[in-house]
Order: C-alpha cells, then structure tokens, then sequence
C-alpha cells in the first residue's frame, strides 16, 4: 500500500476530555525540520512550531519526495504564517535525489496550484540559501546542539554531510521518519514490497546519513502501523477542535475520508514529532540498519544486518497518549 499515494487527493480536492497544554519551556532544544511537505508533513510541522519546547530555526524543503521545491516552500512558509511561529528561515534545494529518477509521479505531487487550494495564510520570502547551506549554516550557527526532525527524502541532509561531515558533532539526535524494518514496505512498486517511500525516493541519501555517523531515532513503519488514522478520530477531532491550525487540519483531514474508511491512512510523520516530543511515547531499541542502495527488487529497503550502522528503532507506541499529544498541542 503507498504510504501517501493518496495524500495529493488532500490538496487537490481520540480521546476527548482536557486537553493538557504544553507549559513553557525554559530553554527551547533548537530544530531543524527536514520535510517534503505534504499532508501528515504539515500535521508534524505545526505539532513542532506549536510545542514551546522547541525553537524552530529552520525548514529545510525536500523537492525529492511529495513535494516541488517551489511548492513545499511556499506551503512551508504559510504554515509558519498560520502557526505565528516568526520568522523561520524557509528553503529547498532540488527537485531530483542524489541519484537515480525519482519514483513519486509528477501528478501526486504537491504543486502551486494544490497549495493554494490550502487557503493558508500569505507567508514571507524564501531564504537566500537554498537548503543544503540553510542546514549547513544553522547547525554551525547553533550554540548548543541541534535536533532535527527528518520527515521526508534525506536528499538535503545528504548533500550537507557529505559537503561538511563535522556537521554531525553538533546533532543531539535525527529523528527520521522513514523505512521498514520488520514489517512489509510501502508496496512503492509493483516488484518492490520492502522499502517506504520515504527511503525509497533516495536510497543513497538514506545510506549517507545512515552510515554518517550521526545519533539516529527511527520511526519507521513497524511503529507508524500501530497508530492509525481513523474515522473515530477525525469525529473527536471535529468537535473538539480550537484553534486555526486545528481547524486547517481538520479541513485537510475532512477531504480524504475514502483513504481514511480504506484502513491506509496512518499517523506517519506527526508520530516522529510526538517521539521527538517524548521519546517515551515509543519502546526504542538499538538495531543494526543499512539501508540497499543498488536498484532492484528491494531498492531503498531499510534492511536488519549483524554490523550495520547502529540506530534507535522505535516500535509498540502509545496510541491513546500520542492523539492526547496531538490534541493538546494544536489546540494549544
């Protein structure tokens, strides 16, 4: 099953009770959002700017994925303009992974058109940096250590690893939404069962920053399977939301309800916000993962090895705990 085959159908066309408000932080950790923009990227983009434990200090746009370049930025920014999160720097770099022809179809991809469809407030200017330097640039700004938030092709992270490998000396943790370990992949192709599009898009980027060094928290889909998005919650939703960015994400949500009835439709990556969040919300365990790089039946799998890169894998999320996150946070 694709795993956001559908999702462009949305920019074309839980647990009720007390909702606990994030409390300020003290010192918010400084991230980097690394995203493809598409529907579930806005959902993990406005639980990020929302959260006050956090301090946004950029978005990188990936143009490999569920996205143009011109697209997700404009989207990015206008998410930033809904959220009143300021003035976070905004930028893409390039519409094609690091090898290979990218395998999304150009028709289910968000374009200008789909984004003004969106209805999103008017945003500010891109950055002067295209990706790659506005990543490059943050982490060696940053007086402490960054985190960053990987919800997309990891074409941009690439580049800037393999530009400035000391890059990875000032990353606390990359939390990546993407892969299948244990589990069937996304079904991307025909032939191929085993990887998720995410990876799949550019599975030698993957491999890069796998093997970079970096510390890594993996939300693949042996945990996103275990917290789906149902009609149940989008009617919580509906009558429990406050806020303007809960209501522009009920609105998206309210347009796919046939993906949502279909069973296919998971909490992928606002589930990587809500582990970032609280790690806690996940068992995480320590694998060795590589990631298949050559072309073939199994392209772009996340696949289990004896001497592997080693990673934090997370499985067995609390659902119920995760949605009150979710909740909580747009509704702050």
């Amino acid at each position: 099953m694709f795993r956001k085959a559908a999702l462009f159908l949305l920019l074309c066309g839980m647990i009720s009770g007390v909702f606990m408000v994030p409390a300020a932080a003290a010192d918010p950790r400084p991230v980097i959002i690394d995203s493809d923009m598409t529907t579930d990227d806005f959902m993990a983009t406005l639980l990020t700017l929302k959260n006050p434990d956090f301090s946004v200090k950029a978005i990188t746009v990936t143009g490999t994925g569920w996205s143009f370049c011109d697209a997700g930025v404009k989207a990015a920014l206008g998410i930033v303009a809904l959220a009143g999160a300021g003035d976070v720097p905004v930028s893409c770099w390039r519409d094609a992974p690091l090898v290979g022809d990218n395998p999304v179809p150009a028709e289910w991809r968000t374009s200008l058109e789909s984004v003004a469809a969106l209805n999103l407030p008017e945003g500010g200017q891109p950055a002067d940096q295209d990706a790659v330097a506005l990543f490059t640039s943050t982490v060696q700004a940053s007086s402490e250590k960054v985190t960053v938030l990987a919800i997309g092709p990891l074409t941009n992270i690439a580049q800037a690893f393999d530009t400035t490998p000391s890059l990875v000396d000032n990353i606390e943790m990359m939390y990546i939404m993407g892969g299948a370990v244990d589990v069937p992949g996304s079904a991307v192709s025909d032939t191929n069962t085993t990887a998720e599009w995410n990876i799949y898009c550019d599975p030698l980027a993957a491999r890069t920053v796998f093997e970079s060094g970096v510390p890594i928290t993996l939300i693949p889909l042996d945990a996103t399977n275990d917290v789906p998005l149902t009609m149940d919650f989008l009617h919580q939703f509906e009558a429990d939301k406050k806020t303007p960015e809960a209501e522009f994400i009920y609105t998206a949500l309210s347009n796919s309800t046939d993906f949502i009835q279909s069973g296919g439709y998971y909490f992928w990556d606002p589930l990587a916000a809500g582990i970032m969040a609280n790690p806690g919300l996940a068992t995480l365990t320590e694998r060795d993962v590589t990631v298949v790089d050559v072309p073939g039946p199994d392209y772009g799998r996340t696949k289990p090895v004896g001497n592997g890169p080693r990673i934090e894998m997370a499985t067995k999320p609390d659902g119920a705990a995760f949605i009150q996150y979710f909740m909580s946070t747009l509704n702050s």
